[in-house]
């Protein structure tokens, strides 16, 4: 009997051994995890926030610019696609549509003096700039979080507990391939 009670302790101890690293490890991926999750979601906030501020700006440029209408079917498609949009690469290429889109309604805004000292213009295009800014810095969050993550589940032995908790790794939020081109700005046409 005393023999038996010695070996249970001795399995009981080991398991013990074993099980709080394992559960230590388990939590912090669990943290990690909730991490990129709660930074993909204020990338998310960032971009409705965007998209909230859009209609407002294209309806202001309208009134000047009737005969721009190709710009303004860009960015009500981009807004379309990004609404859409369900994993962080689908995201991130109708973001880079949608900015593209805003670029050259910029760009047709120079043409139009009087429309860049309106006031409510004036006002949106800063309320949009803070937004693209915060939208940066929301994407720059992200893709810290997600390099924590990846970093802690592929090293050993944590490699061992994510593969037997089933985290995997995840992807970064990276520009699309045209976003790497310089935009073409021509004030003359």
């Amino acid at each position: 009997m005393n023999k038996t009670l010695k070996t249970i302790s001795i399995i009981v101890g080991i398991l013990i051994i074993i099980t709080i690293p394992f559960i230590t490890t388990y939590n912090k991926m669990v943290t990690l995890d909730q991490n990129v999750q709660k930074s993909q979601s204020d990338i998310d906030t960032q971009l409705q926030r965007r998209n909230d501020l859009i209609p407002n700006l294209v309806e202001t440029v309208k009134g000047y610019a009737k005969q721009e209408k190709d710009i303004f079917t860009d960015i009500a498609n981009a807004r379309a696609k990004l609404g859409g949009a369900q994993t962080v690469a689908d995201k991130a290429e109708a973001d880079n549509e949608l900015s593209s889109a805003l670029s050259r309604l910029l760009v047709v805004v120079e043409r139009y003096p009087e429309l860049k000292s309106n006031e409510n213009f004036k006002d949106l295009t800063i309320a949009l700039e803070g937004t693209e800014n915060r939208i940066n810095i929301a994407r720059q969050d992200y893709n810290k979080a997600v390099d924590n993550y990846n970093i802690k589940i592929r090293k050993f032995p944590n490699s061992i507990v994510s593969g037997i908790a089933g985290f995997e790794k995840k992807p970064y939020y990276k520009a699309s391939e045209g976003a790497k081109e310089v935009p073409k700005v021509n004030f003359s046409e």
